[in-house]
Formats: structure tokens, C-alpha cells, sequence
């Protein structure tokens, strides 16, 4: 069983069409009190079947706590976490076994486990497993908020949909509200425009993928261990961690290719005897430690790979080329479901990072 943490450590395990899945959270203070409102509101941000442009899959997503809670607080002891899968439709996957699908699992999986992975829904490669880290991540959020830490997501791009950045915008109250939102993009306008959109590319059978940004406020100067724990790498480990992820940027990002020195470096001023930067280019990690201001990280995700769409593939078992018909319940964009997601592995990284007193 893969493991992530030092402080905090996550074993998951099940699949999309298994009977269920689950996590394992070692680490966590004892005498935490799970706020379970908060729990479900943030895990049925990442649901399926809230609109049109996600799979109409419908699943209740309840959580059985197995072990490390005692009258609603955490004892110490791992916490045990499953969920149920109850809305299958397996046989919408009865002409896969042997048909490819691109840009899925599929190929490298059934060389390496030998043609024994389960290809239903994914499997154990499904964006569904990341429910279970939502779990984990509503939990880090909530301790990490004691602490006044705040963590902020919001869809930076969508194709030719183009959001404010937070390196631009730190309007606390209009940040708080985008976890309100299906669509949570800073400017108000592209609401409309995003759904018109994502209602075209679904009609057309079709995906789309995106860009999130996220930003953590509040952070002391000094989190992460390099060299192989910078912060920068305990995000990005978790972030690959996610199915959907193809790329990571901190700060500029790769922008720092068109800056000279002058223009990228952040300089530092004094503000009530608090040193700040009058930039925060760097995303406020210098080193692989935290500088104080507001870390800023975007990643990349890729179009969901189920479309409606023929598309080309091999038959493995008659190796033989063939076209592909995908039928089930797939999303025309999984950006807004991963927003979530993104907020959890941030509030994870940081959490391990941080010294319980």
C-alpha cells in the first residue's frame, strides 16, 4: 500500500467500481473535533451530477468512519474512512476489456498487473478516488483554519476563458465566495460565458480541460525541508498524485522565461515591523521554504480522455486496430469538481509541515 507524509501519513485503497473506497489518516492530533458540516459541504463541491457539463452519475458519497473518532473526536489512532459505491453501471464498460482507451490507464496498467487491473470506471486510476482526499483535505482545511490559515481556489483558464490570477487580486471577502460558485472564477462575467461554452463542447460530445490557481494565506515563514521536502515538492508530489494533473507552476511559473531579473525578483519593504515583498512572484516559496506571503501554485488538467466521440485504438487481445465507442456517463469538464481536490492537497502539504503544540 503507497504511503504519502511525514507528520501526517495517507494510505488509500478501493476503486471507482469496487465496493468501495477509502483512506487511512495516521498522524492527526488527538481531540479534534470533526465538523461534519463543513465535511459534507466541501466534499459535495467535488460531486458529480450538479449540472449538465458533469456525469449525471449519481452518488451519494457518505462516509463511514471506522476507527479514530470517539463522540465526534479524533482519539489519536488512524483514522479509518470508507465509502460506498453504490451507483455502478458496470456494464457500460463490457467493450473495454480489451479496447484501449486513450489517454486512459488502460494500456501501461494491463502490462503491468498482467491484464488483471479492473478497467471499470478506471479502476484504481479513477478521478473517484479522490474523494477520499477531499475527506483528508476537508480535515487539514478545518485544523489549518485554528491556525488562521485560508486556503483559495478558483478556474483560472478554460480554452480561451481567461481568469484573474491571484497574484493580482487578494480581495479577501470576494475570494471567500467563490466556493459558493459551480463555475468560481474571480470575474463575475465568465460565468455565463463558461457555461454556455461547456454546454457546447458537451453537446458536441466532447471534453475540455483547464488551469486552476489556489493560494494559501497566512503561512509562517519557514515551512518545507529541502532538499527532497521543499514545500514546492510535497505539493507537486500530491498533485500528481491526482489523475487528472499534467502540470505544476509556482508563482510565474514558466512566465519567468519572458522576465530579466529586475522584473521578476520580489522586492522586500516593512509593514508594522513585517517584512513583505511588493511582489510575490516567487508564489511565496523561496528556497522550498515559505516566505510569509500568500503561497500561489496553478496546476494543469488535462480534458477528461471518455468522450462521445469514435476515436482510434488497438484491440490488445486480437492486437488489432479498431474505433472506438465510449458509451456512460463522463464529464465535458472535471475542472470545477477538482477544485476541491486542489484545496486538499495544499491544506495536506501544509498540515504535515506543521509542529502540533
Amino acid at each position: 500500500m503507497n504511503v504519502w507524509g511525514n507528520k501526517i501519513k495517507l494510505s488509500i485503497f478501493g476503486e471507482s467500481h469496487g465496493a468501495a473506497l477509502g483512506i487511512i489518516i495516521d498522524g492527526l492530533p488527538a481531540g479534534k473535533k470533526l465538523d461534519y458540516e463543513e465535511i459534507n459541504f466541501f466534499i459535495n463541491r467535488r460531486k458529480a451530477g450538479k449540472n449538465k457539463y458533469t456525469s449525471p452519475r449519481k452518488e451519494k458519497d457518505e462516509y463511514k468512519i471506522l476507527s479514530g473518532l470517539k463522540d465526534d473526536f479524533t482519539t489519536g489512532a488512524p483514522l479509518t474512512v470508507i465509502f460506498e459505491n453504490n451507483n455502478i453501471i458496470s456494464r457500460d464498460y463490457g467493450n473495454l476489456e480489451n479496447l484501449l482507451r486513450p489517454s486512459h490507464a488502460d494500456y501501461p496498467a494491463k502490462i503491468k498487473f498482467k491484464g488483471f487491473n479492473d478497467f471499470r470506471g478506471g479502476g484504481h486510476f479513477s478521478g473517484r478516488i479522490t474523494l477520499a482526499l477531499t475527506f483528508a483535505g476537508a480535515l487539514a482545511k478545518s485544523i489549518l483554519k485554528e491556525k488562521n490559515i485560508e486556503i483559495f481556489s478558483h478556474i483560472k483558464k478554460l480554452k480561451y476563458l481567461e481568469d484573474s490570477s491571484f497574484l493580482d487580486n487578494l480581495d479577501i471577502e470576494n475570494l471567500k465566495s467563490l466556493r459558493d460558485k459551480d463555475l468560481a472564477f474571480i470575474k463575475p462575467e465568465l460565468e455565463d460565458k463558461a457555461q454556455r461554452f461547456l454546454e457546447r463542447v458537451r453537446e458536441n460530445g466532447d471534453s475540455i480541460g483547464g488551469e486552476i490557481e489556489c493560494m494559501c494565506m497566512n503561512l509562517p515563514v519557514g515551512l518545507g525541508s529541502p532538499f527532497f521536502d521543499s514545500l514546492e515538492s510535497k505539493i507537486a508530489h500530491l498533485a500528481f498524485s491526482i489523475p487528472a494533473v499534467k502540470g505544476i507552476e509556482f508563482g510565474l511559473g514558466f512566465d519567468f522565461v519572458n522576465k530579466f531579473g529586475s522584473e521578476a525578483n520580489d522586492s522586500y519593504y516593512l509593514e508594522n515591523e513585517n517584512i513583505k515583498t511588493l511582489s510575490n512572484n516567487n508564489g511565496g516559496i523561496l528556497g522550498g521554504l515559505s516566505t510569509g506571503m500568500p503561497l500561489i501554485f496553478s496546476v494543469v488538467i488535462k480534458p477528461t480522455p471518455s468522450i462521445a466521440l469514435e476515436q482510434k485504438t488497438v484491440n490488445i487481445k486480437d492486437m488489432k486496430e479498431e474505433i472506438l465507442k465510449i458509451n456512460g456517463r463522463h464529464d465535458a469538464c472535471i475542472v470545477p469538481r477538482v477544485l476541491p481536490v486542489i484545496e486538499s492537497i495544499a491544506a495536506l502539504a501544509i498540515l504535515d509541515e506543521i509542529i502540533f503544540t
